[in-house]
């Protein structure tokens, strides 16, 4: 039985992306949340978004400035993560 996942990004940018995407072997749901600020604009987080997007991850954020993401409020974001088996939060 597939379990779900959410991943909340904050200060580790890169360590979050990279455990999401390490997340997709187990072929369980896994949904990215990148809160309270911008992602950095560097070519390691920029690999690891653009592998998420192949692989077809919800990807949300609470922060406008995040291109290209579906941006919620962060109370939506709140009512949304019981929701989920695990949450690990970098």
């Amino acid at each position: 039985m597939s379990k779900k996942f959410a991943v909340l990004v904050r200060e580790r940018q890169a360590e979050a992306l990279r455990m999401a995407l390490g997340l997709v072997l187990l072929d369980d749901a896994v949904d990215v949340y990148v809160l309270d600020r911008k992602l950095a604009d560097d070519a390691e987080i920029g690999l690891h978004l653009a592998t998420l997007r192949e692989f077809e991850f919800r990807i949300y954020t609470n922060d406008p400035a995040n291109d290209g993401m579906e941006c919620l409020p962060t109370d939506e974001i709140a009512r949304r993560l019981p929701g989920y088996d695990h949450t690990l939060a970098y």
